[in-house]
């Protein structure tokens, strides 16, 4: 086990009393999600926010959650989500139309989302929160030999004071990477060859491209809530007079709509009280993403794909240059809110825009109630990756794959997290004018739901440390997990796994794995899909069990279409993905029974205490003895 010297601690009266068990860095939904695991298990928790607004994208625009069944949502975010329905049935009443327009909670008004995340925090004593305060530097610690490194955060106070913390376990959970980046953890920008995974999404080169960016604007026609978009800084007119030949001939048809043939992907149904998310229009003739406008971001720009750690040792300070970063993503902030600002405003003002489109562009405005610190425009931009770490495991498309000849995909048993979202990147590059020209990178895979091995959360060298936001993977593979419900597993994994490395007094790497799986199935997290015994089914724990350890493999064949979804809901939205049940009151065959009682002498079970199949005896009679005798 590491050992971190002691240091001098700046203000250290105050910093005595706060000095954390498990740090965890930005309270985006994976950081609350590792804070309140990890303080549910007893830990004192340090939840650091760089700006002074928690729940990243959740609680600046992203509000139609990303994913294909609600099967698929467990854990963390479908608790968060179940107060976010009951908020709005506290507010207006059961059978409101808010409640309706909810979809149990999965859409909701940026303000509601961050009013839920505030109580959840606010609901966990263990949990202290700074808001405004950014990763400084780092420094690592370690013996002599330089086989153990622990790492010590920098905390800035308003570029002011520089507070040193030391926590005993920390949790990277920016959507950047910047604190794996300040302890010199090698991370990757860009994209993988397509021969290093052998992923058929890859380049054939390897690239510094990462998945384009753009605003989540949120919008209404509610003329009682309507604010009147105002000119950005930076605007030029001419910059936006391309876009009305391609109204003139047909090629585009309204500004707002769904999904296609518009300028703003208005995404359907609202939202309640009459809101909406805009996004941007994938495959459109006109984005409000921005591909190769955001090279700057993850880490300012420039250098190879690849930045590597130095060997371990003990380290003095990393040099860290924050102050140049933040400028550097100023400069893209302010081009893509220039941007996707700039055409409505155009649309709205211009006197060269037809009566009948300005009029449209007038009916929709921001929303009065929204940001109302922020002229009631969304205060992050969504950044759809930037760093990537390189760890223990690196997760690729061939995570996402159909095991051979099977309804699942490739079996993990190492899994502490699972996602029914295929890998979707909305372009990398761009080719010709903004008006009419293409993204290229662009790519959408349908796929049966997948798991997500510990490793990813790992790095190699450093050993207090976890990273469920800038989490290993390549891109394509970072392009499946990225959507908020899988950061939030990955953020529930994290913060339990630093409880059981800080209570085993052992490392990050040398968790068990099977402790964690026990811990996440208890919480209601699942580590496999199963769409017939959801969270808070009675033998929701064992059936995670057993489906994690592959005894619900082989039960269906591969489909004729690789990822078939189930009924089509509306729009991304679908039933639930076919053959992935357990079918517990089905009857146990004698070809399964084998199976399974291999698989148990297999997991060290005592399987001679388990029940024969003699005609009558259901799967799931027979999983609930494995359970009690495992």
């Amino acid at each position: 086990m590491f050992r971190i010297p002691a240091l001098l601690l700046l203000t250290v009266s105050f910093l005595r009393a706060q000095d954390p068990n498990v740090l965890v860095y930005g309270a985006t939904p994976a950081g609350i999600a590792a804070a309140i695991a990890a303080a549910e298990d007893g830990e004192k928790v340090l939840l650091v926010e760089p700006t002074d607004r928690i729940g990243g994208m959740i609680t600046s625009g992203l509000s139609h959650t990303d994913f294909r069944s609600r099967e698929g949502l467990t854990g963390a975010y479908l608790k968060f989500a179940q107060r976010v329905e009951q908020h709005y049935r506290d507010a207006f009443g059961a059978d409101s139309p808010q409640v309706r327009d909810c979809w149990h909670g999965v859409f909701a008004e940026p303000k509601v989302n961050l009013t839920v995340l505030e109580k959840m925090i606010a609901a966990q004593p263990n949990i202290t929160l700074w808001k405004n305060r950014r990763i400084f530097g780092a420094r690592l610690s370690g013996d002599a030999t330089g086989s153990s490194i622990g790492l010590i955060a920098l905390i800035e106070n308003d570029g002011r004071t520089t507070l040193t913390v030391t926590a005993d376990y920390y949790i990277d959970a920016t959507y950047e990477g910047d604190l794996i980046a300040a302890a010199k953890v090698p991370y990757r920008v860009g994209r993988e060859a397509r021969g290093e995974y052998n992923e058929s999404l890859a380049p054939e080169q390897e690239d510094t491209q990462v998945q384009a960016y753009n605003f989540r604007l949120t919008a209404t026609q509610d003329p009682e809530n309507r604010v009147m978009p105002k000119k950005p800084k930076g605007y030029v007119r001419e910059d936006f007079t391309g876009v009305l030949p391609l109204f003139k001939d047909g090629r585009l048809k309204t500004i707002f709509g769904y999904p296609t043939g518009c300028l703003f992907k208005a995404q359907t149904p609202p939202l309640p009280n009459g809101k909406y998310d805009l996004n941007d229009v994938s495959g459109g003739l006109v984005r409000l993403s921005l591909p190769g406008e955001n090279l700057e971001w993850p880490d300012g720009g420039g250098g190879a794909a690849v930045r590597s750690a130095p060997e371990p040792a003990v380290k003095p300070e990393v040099p860290f240059s924050p102050t140049a970063l933040a400028q550097a993503r100023q400069r893209v902030f302010e081009e893509h809110l220039r941007w996707d600002v700039g055409l409505l405003y155009f649309l709205q003002n211009d006197d060269a825009v037809p009566a009948k489109l300005r009029d449209e562009a007038r009916s929709w405005g921001w929303c009065r109630d929204e940001y109302d610190d922020n002229a009631h425009l969304p205060p992050q931009l969504y950044v759809r990756e930037a760093r990537r770490m390189i760890g223990a495991d690196v997760f690729t498309e061939k995570d996402t794959d159909h095991a051979e000849g099977d309804a699942r995909a490739v079996l993990r048993t190492d899994a502490i997290a699972m996602g029914d979202y295929g890998p979707n990147c909305h372009g990398t590059a761009h080719e010709g004018s903004r008006f009419g020209g293409k993204h290229t990178g662009e790519f959408y895979k349908a796929v049966s739901p997948y798991q997500v091995p510990y490793g990813v959360l790992v790095p190699k060298g450093l050993e207090n440390l976890l990273a469920p936001g800038p989490v290993s993977a390549s891109h394509v593979g970072f392009c499946a997990l990225r959507l908020e419900p899988i950061w939030m597993s990955l953020g529930e994994a994290a913060g339990h796994a630093a409880h059981l490395a800080h209570a085993g007094h052992t490392v990050v790497q040398r968790v068990r794995v099977p402790e964690l799986q026990a811990r996440l199935h208890a919480a209601g997290s699942a580590t496999i899909y199963v769409s017939d015994v959801p969270p808070g089914h009675a033998d929701f724990a064992a059936v995670q069990w057993w489906g994690t350890a592959g005894g619900l493999h082989g039960l269906a064949p591969m489909p004729a279409k690789a990822g078939q979804r189930g009924k089509n809901l509306h729009g991304q939205y679908f039933e639930a993905f076919p053959d992935h049940t357990a079918e517990l009151d089905r009857v146990l065959d004698d070809a399964l029974a084998a199976k399974w009682i291999a698989l148990v002498q297999k997991l060290g079970v005592a399987f001679d205490t388990l029940p024969n199949a003699d005609g009558k005896l259901t799967r799931g009679e027979w999983l609930r003895r494995a359970w009690a005798a495992k």
